[in-house]
């Protein structure tokens, strides 16, 4: 393809991400946009073009070793859980913008340490840009059919075209806030995206040369069986090589948390703590796919390609072979990608750390001071839009000098040696309160210093003078002093050599250090805050010791320089309300101070907010002995306040039982009024009657067929009150629990006969049928008359419901093992929707009967609802039977 046509192609994808980065801005709260999805594949800007090409030329040369980079990751995410959401609580808290900001916070706001942090990662990061423009200046060599990878010139060099239009792009989207907590959504999606081609597109050439080039993985063995050097390719090798193994896993591990590209994304952008759970499984679930195809590629290639190709791009050279000019083109877009993701997420983290650890604390901070809130944000930007070219600029030049002499793996190993100088003032200082800035900038100075000595000396001497003596022979002869065999270990490789006595000695400086000397009060402050986490939302608030004077006014003036008037009166009268601070005070207190460097830090970072505030406030030094009285008092503080919340609190849920009780009093006092109401309206009715026929039988000349017809009506009446007054007595005592059951184990299915015989000859004379469908011969542990009672009054229930002639009513048994259930179901009108939750209350009717005026007391239902209940089961009207009622009871078949 030409050089023309593939620079075409570069720009219209660089316009795709542009387009993207464009629309996510502009929709920052869609849920296409904040979903941890987004958040697990900005994860994946850890697999650059080191992991796209550099794992197939390792695996190419020592075979499963590659994976190493990956177990690191994988073993470290299960701790995310725990240690990263402590990390991401911090940050939020503090509006901590970059892994330099966190350590210098760590030990006081350390501004040398802030600014040695930061040289550190650009010591790491330079380089591995620089192997990313590598990446791209090599494979675009490849599919452009160029004869050298070299350029003769820069302004010649198609390359550095590229890196500009990378610059651009993060320098415009990284650069729309001045507060660099902010989540850069833009960007985000843009590395979703590539993460997403990336992977996809590294896939499907690993099918390709598994599925087409070979026959399969079998095939592919077997033929790459019969190379000279397979043992090595398809072992873990010996003891020895196991050190390596384990010095590379640490690495990776601490890669995962310390280079900056990956607290960016993982501590910055997290938008929300839940999104990690998603992350600790799909991300390891990510690298897994990347790797699936990495050793059958570099076999593949082995076996197809000349040893003269470099393997790190056989993934791209074996469908080149095959003239697949598309997947080619596809294999290329996708480790441009992995290069595009990588540098805009390390450009802008580094831009960041630039201007707020270096730039602006020791060169910008007065004329910032002196400038108005558009001034000041104009600066910042311009301060962090520099940075990103200088950045990239520097390491296409490092790539220029440096890049005949390195692989894409021994670049990445030499960046993460240099990162893992961050590890002991990290890591200890999470969960170690001793340590201090003192230690933390020693034991990374030492460390640094062995990593020059044992490899990058080396490398640069090697590139100026290849016979350098010492190199071989150590310093005055002393094999024990060899850069890259330090102390004798020749089974070491060089990076694993470093990485063991970098950290050695690192974490033994850091440890002895910090037992020496204790820090001062910032450092204890603040490492009690990053260390105890128990309590930490009160502990931002409540262990931040300050004392001094400082007045409110010149704090709203400074932050108005910074945050605008409108954004400062916010901020201030939201805390004013938090902690019932009047507006007119004048003195500031500790609690400001720290509010105010916290709204501070996310535009100029932690060191220079610490400076600035510091240059309107008079600050004076604590002792241990009165920072220990200050926090007795505070803890005394808290337990008071805590204490009387808890009484509060109780106070609150017993105003609220007395509540519910006097609810439930009034309830059952209206429920009583209701129940003497209807009980004495259900009596009069029969007793009026009663006393108006008796009345009337008082006449001596009434005729005899009249009277005989009162004395009829004096009998049902009287029967109609014998029963009402039966019922109330029965629903009474079960209710109060007091009546006595014959339980026994019966069989229900000659309960249910007793019951049909008992109603045939009225349903015999309203020519309704009834069926019985017999199941097994369950047994269950019931009164026998009490559940006849229930039966009985559903089916006679049943009979008022259906019609005359056309009336079926059938009754079931279904059992199990813990009990038997009895239906009784009809071909009636049903019971309505409305009443189905009414129709077991005491007096209710149904208002669906088939004659004009509703039967009975309305107590049949509610006595067989306590019938059941008393027996230790449940009834109920199944409210999806359509084709008339159908009501269900179970009977247990144990106590």
């Amino acid at each position: 393809m030409s050089n023309y046509g593939l620079i075409l192609v570069i720009i219209c994808y660089l316009g795709l991400l542009f387009g993207l980065a464009y629309f996510a801005e502009r929709n920052r709260n869609s849920r296409w946009i904040n979903n941890p999805y987004i958040y697990v594949l900005s994860l994946a800007v850890y697999c650059t073009a080191w992991t796209y090409y550099g794992s197939v030329g390792i695996a190419s040369k020592s075979g499963i070793s590659f994976l190493t980079i990956y177990l690191g990751p994988v073993i470290a995410l299960p701790l995310w859980i725990v240690l990263m959401r402590k990390v991401i609580r911090i940050s939020k808290q503090h509006k901590i913008s970059s892994i330099a900001d966190f350590i210098s916070m760590r030990y006081g706001n350390n501004r040398p340490l802030g600014a040695l942090v930061t040289i550190t990662c650009l010591l790491a990061i330079i380089p591995y840009i620089a192997l990313q423009i590598k990446a791209i200046s090599e494979t675009f060599n490849i599919v452009s059919s160029a004869n050298s990878y070299m350029s003769t010139g820069i302004l010649d060099d198609s390359t550095f075209y590229i890196a500009l239009l990378i610059a651009i792009f993060v320098a415009f989207f990284g650069t729309l806030s001045t507060d660099a907590s902010k989540g850069k959504k833009g960007i985000m999606a843009t590395v979703a995206l590539e993460s997403i081609l990336k992977l996809v597109f590294f896939l499907i050439v690993g099918i390709y040369v598994t599925f087409y080039l070979f026959d399969g993985t079998t095939d592919l063995y077997q033929k790459a069986a019969q190379s000279e050097n397979f043992k090595q390719l398809s072992s873990f090798g010996g003891l020895e090589n196991g050190f390596n193994w384990l010095f590379t896993i640490c690495l990776s591990f601490f890669a995962i948390f310390l280079l900056p590209r990956q607290f960016h994304v993982a501590v910055v952008e997290n938008q929300k703590e839940k999104h990690l759970k998603k992350a600790i499984w799909l991300f390891p679930l990510y690298l897994l796919l990347f790797n699936v195809f990495v050793i059958f590629i570099a076999w593949a290639g082995i076996l197809k390609l000349p040893d003269t190709l470099n393997p790190d791009y056989y993934s791209l050279l074996l469908p080149l072979q095959e003239g697949n000019i598309f997947l080619s083109m596809l294999v290329f877009i996708g480790g441009f990608s992995a290069v595009i993701s990588m540098i805009v997420v390390s450009t802008l983290a580094l831009s960041t750390m630039v201007s707020n650890n270096v730039i602006i604390p020791y060169g910008f901070i007065k004329k910032l001071v002196e400038g108005n809130p558009e001034e000041n944000a104009k600066r910042i930007k311009n301060i962090r839009r520099i940075a990103i070219f200088i950045l990239i600029i520097s390491a296409y030049f490092f790539y220029i000098k440096f890049s005949t002499q390195l692989s894409l793996y021994s670049i990445g190993l030499i960046s993460f040696v240099v990162i893992a100088q961050l590890a002991p003032s990290f890591f200890l200082g999470l969960f170690w309160r001793r340590g201090t800035a003192k230690a933390a900038k020693i034991g990374i100075v030492v460390g640094l210093l062995v990593v020059c000595y044992t490899l990058i000396f080396p490398i640069v001497a090697n590139a100026i003078s290849p016979n350098i003596s010492f190199l071989n022979e150590g310093f005055f002869g002393y094999g024990w002093l060899r850069p890259t065999q330090l102390f004798g270990l020749e089974y070491l490789t060089p990076e694993s050599n470093t990485f063991l006595w970098s950290l050695t000695f690192n974490t033994l400086g850091f440890a002895i250090f910090s037992l020496l000397a204790k820090g001062n009060y910032r450092e204890r402050n603040y490492a009690e805050m990053f260390v105890n986490n128990a309590n930490y939302e009160n502990l931002q608030e409540e262990a931040f010791i300050w004392k001094g004077e400082a007045y409110v006014a010149d704090i709203k003036k400074l932050l108005y320089r910074f945050l605008g008037i409108q954004r400062t009166d916010r901020a201030l009268n939201i805390f004013n309300r938090k902690y019932n601070i009047p507006e007119q005070q004048e003195k500031a207190d500790a609690r400001l101070i720290n509010f105010s460097e916290k709204l501070l830090t996310g535009s100029i970072g932690s060191a220079s907010a610490k400076i600035l505030l510091a240059s309107v406030s008079k600050e004076k030094p604590i002792s241990l002995v009165e920072v220990i009285k200050i926090l007795e008092e505070s803890k005394e503080t808290k337990e008071s306040n805590k204490l009387l919340t808890e009484k509060s609190q109780e106070l609150s849920i017993m105003t609220e039982q007395l509540q519910m009780a006097n609810e439930e009093l009034r309830s059952l006092d209206k429920l009583k009024d209701e129940f003497l109401d209807t009980v004495a309206h259900e009596l009069k009715t029969p007793i009026t009657s009663i006393k108006a026929a008796s009345e009337v039988l008082e006449d001596d000349e009434m005729p005899s067929e009249l009277r005989k017809q009162f004395l009829e009506n004096i009998g049902r009446d009287t029967e109609r009150l014998a029963i009402l007054i039966h019922n109330i007595l029965d629903l009474e005592k079960l209710s109060g629990k007091r009546a006595e059951l014959d339980i026994k184990r019966r069989e229900i299915n000659r309960t249910i006969a007793k019951a049909i015989k008992g109603i045939e000859q009225i349903a015999s004379k309203n020519r309704v049928q009834i069926k019985f469908e017999e199941g097994n011969n369950s047994q269950g542990l019931y009164d026998e008359d009490r559940i006849l009672q229930v039966l009985t009054n559903l089916l006679s229930n049943a009979l008022k419901f259906v019609k005359y002639g056309k009336g079926i009513i059938r009754i079931a048994t279904q059992d199990n093992e813990k009990e038997v259930t009895i239906v009784v179901e009809d071909n009636g009108k049903g019971i309505p929707k409305e009443e189905l939750k009414y129709i077991f209350d005491k007096f209710y009717q149904s208002q669906n009967q088939n004659i004009k005026k509703p039967q009975g007391s309305g107590f049949g239902l509610a006595i067989c609802k306590k019938i059941v209940e008393s027996h230790g089961g449940s009834i109920w009207a199944d409210k999806n039977f359509k084709k008339g009622a159908r009501l269900v009871f179970t009977i247990p078949k144990a106590r």
